[in-house]
């Protein structure tokens, strides 16, 4: 039988899509009422009972982006503390921990940012995956993913035209996690270098395109360097 994998935030858009589209890991997800990354008691209860050989931390608070600037203790809570939690119980069992991160840790001014490059997040989600990151980087059994994704069909009516990312969707990621778990420290994750609207338009057609206005929303260029994940993925 396969190694058995824990995924947090097993109610989560990704996990949804991991749940539903894996075909080749042992997975099983958990629930908050299971898994409360803000009770270590939780945390080591549920890993002492189910014994895994991974844990995927992919619980934590993402969109509305507003959220970490309206609520910024709940921002704190769930992507620094509630990650430090699991960092604190894998590193007891010496459980391998894959933390899904973003690459929104990166300023997003020159883009082709390499996993070795100074990260400087751009806005408070950024600043709380980069907190997540810190404890994470303690330990020494485990992987952060840099990841720049989206969930299709595509949620809004319009896609920026002049900001460029590495945008893959969440189906794309299942795909490449098999080949990628067992190594460790920090790869980015992405695809194709492109606008968000080239991106967007092979899926959902009638998207509309809009343009971003510089330093008011986001950075225009949030590109990374893929040469790691590439160079895994053709081996």
């Amino acid at each position: 039988m396969k190694p058995l994998i824990l995924v947090t935030g097993g109610n989560g858009r990704f996990a949804q899509i991991l749940k539903k589209e894996n075909k080749i890991l042992n997975l099983k997800f958990l629930l908050k009422n299971e898994l409360n990354i803000l009770n270590l008691k939780s945390i080591e209860r549920c890993l002492l009972k189910y014994k895994p050989k991974m844990l995927f931390h992919c619980a934590g608070l993402s969109r509305p982006m507003y959220m970490h600037d309206e609520n910024i203790s709940k921002s704190i809570d769930l992507n620094i503390i509630g990650t430090a939690n699991v960092v604190k119980v894998c590193s007891k069992y010496n459980i391998k921990l894959i933390y899904f991160s973003t690459g929104y840790v990166y300023e997003g001014e020159k883009g082709n940012y390499s996993e070795k490059d100074p990260v400087k997040p751009f806005n408070n989600y950024g600043l709380s995956k980069l907190g997540g990151e810190t404890s994470v980087l303690m330990y020494k059994n485990s992987l952060i993913l840099r990841i720049t994704m989206m969930e299709k069909p595509y949620p809004y009516k319009k896609a920026y035209t002049n900001l460029i990312s590495n945008f893959i969707y969440h189906e794309d990621l299942v795909k490449i996690l098999p080949h990628i778990i067992n190594k460790k420290g920090i790869i980015n994750i992405g695809g194709k270098k492109q606008s968000v609207y080239d991106f967007v338009k092979k899926t959902k057609k009638n998207i509309k395109k809009d343009k971003l206005k510089k330093n008011i929303d986001l950075p225009l260029n949030q590109t990374m360097n893929l040469s790691l994940l590439n160079k895994i993925l053709k081996k």
